[in-house]
């Protein structure tokens, strides 16, 4: 099954590249401050958003029932948050001030060290696979809204 998944994510899995790469550059080359260009590139809102639509079109023209999407959508956010996982890790690691270890992000008023930064990132993890979850049953049912086949017209 996850073999199956990864082949369905892989738009998801080349949004999820460019976004992670745009929040590096933006913090690092850029000197872009987090008020200003977070909310460009964040990854929990392409992901909820990417759970929300995959899944309605995965009910409908794949036939999936409400557990595999919502499994789908797991997927997809898990994968995201091991991201940001290792992304926080590596900024801390490379001594580097980036969008992964600013205090906002971790929902911090001031910056913290890198185990109190890692063990914030691994309850994101958990909490953000189960909420995309959510919006994968939500994109699953909003799937019922879909034509039952593309619709193509050739001119």
């Amino acid at each position: 099954m996850v073999q199956l998944f990864g082949r369905i994510a892989r738009p998801f899995f080349v949004l999820l590249a460019i976004f992670a790469t745009a929040r590096w550059l933006q913090s690092t080359v850029f000197g872009v401050p987090y008020e200003k260009g977070t909310w460009l590139f964040s990854i929990v809102i392409l992901t909820i958003l990417a759970s929300l639509f995959s899944t309605a079109y995965t009910r409908r023209w794949l036939g999936w029932g409400l557990g595999r999407a919502a499994l789908f959508a797991m997927f997809l956010a898990l994968t995201a948050q091991v991201v940001i996982l290792l992304s926080t890790a590596a900024s801390y690691g490379l001594g580097l001030s980036t969008y992964f270890n600013h205090p906002t992000a971790l929902n911090q008023p001031a910056a913290v060290g890198a185990g109190q930064a890692l063990g914030i990132r691994v309850g994101g993890l958990v909490v953000n696979t189960l909420l995309n979850g959510i919006a994968g049953a939500l994109g699953w049912a909003l799937g019922g809204l879909l034509p039952s086949q593309p619709e193509v017209r050739r001119p």
